[in-house]
């Protein structure tokens, strides 16, 4: 997902690209509902979008509030949640788009995950990170967190909750927090290059990329540094796709495929390369 031009890229593993949408609305995101099913948002727009993929065909618009920061996506309940920037809130939706439930967060609500029954939503700027029932949202727990926290990944393994961050004014911040899944309680911290904001699970590593440093680190579930690479130009966003760790460079609006610790290719893509959507055939 490309946001300085918005534009949708479809690229396979051997980096051959497929298609590309391109969008006459500012859409500043998009996440994958389902195998099937795209949702386009934006931060400046009063809807919501949700296209079939293999068609192309706009599925449905929803009419939301201006201000949406994130949507994610529960495959287990088939849900998607909306946070908003304006309004202080996260709303549940259903798959066909029918409004369930919402909550009055922080300041700036963005980041998400969930696990098993509970939704974790860091306000960006505020000091708390807020645990909600994933059923009905109601608020269960808030942990005191850096401001300006982004980026967040639960490893199950350790039963800790990772959260990165961009830190705040001439303190910017170097390093992933671990916290307690259930108590909330900090366990440490890893020391990353500056502005540790991209973080994604594979299943035995946590690959984080730093926008304020070009780097991608790889760190076992222990949060040892199993190795570092210099990448991309202002990087966001990194994921796994097959056998690869994939990285979008914003700034230099290019793909990297590393793997085995190098980089095997590059592919070209639209202006601001800024989330990477993984679908892969099971």
């Amino acid at each position: 997902m490309n946001i300085q031009e918005p534009s949708l890229d479809f690229i396979d593993e051997d980096g051959n690209m497929l298609a590309t949408w391109l969008f006459d609305k500012a859409y500043s995101g998009a996440i994958l509902l389902g195998d099937d099913q795209v949702l386009l948002y934006g931060h400046q727009l009063n809807n919501i979008d949700v296209y079939t993929i293999s068609t192309g065909e706009k599925l449905y618009s929803k009419k939301v509030e201006i201000g949406t920061t994130n949507v994610y996506y529960d495959d287990n309940i088939k849900q998607f949640f909306i946070t908003n920037s304006k309004t202080n809130t996260v709303t549940s939706f259903d798959q066909e788009g029918n409004q369930l439930a919402s909550q009055q967060l922080g300041n700036y609500p963005m980041s998400m995950t969930s696990y098993r029954d509970k939704l974790y939503v860091i306000n960006f700027k505020d000091t708390k990170l807020s645990v909600l029932n994933m059923k009905d949202l109601k608020i269960e727990q808030e942990w005191p967190i850096q401001k300006s926290a982004h980026g967040i990944v639960v490893l199950e393994e350790k039963h800790e909750l990772w959260v990165g961050g961009h830190g705040e004014g001439s303190k910017p911040n170097s390093s992933v927090k671990k916290y307690d899944l259930t108590t909330g309680q900090l366990h440490g911290e890893i020391d990353m290059p500056l502005m540790p904001v991209g973080i994604k699970k594979t299943k035995d590593a946590i690959l984080v990329v730093s926008h304020g440093h070009n780097e991608l680190y790889v760190a076992d579930f222990d949060g040892h540094i199993k190795w570092q690479q210099e990448v991309g130009a202002n990087p966001f966003v990194v994921d796994q796709f097959k056998d690869y760790i994939v990285v979008a460079g914003y700034d230099d609006h290019t793909l990297y495929f590393i793997k085995d610790g190098q980089k095997e290719k590059t592919v070209d893509v639209g202006k601001g390369a800024f989330q990477l959507l993984v679908r892969e055939e099971q």
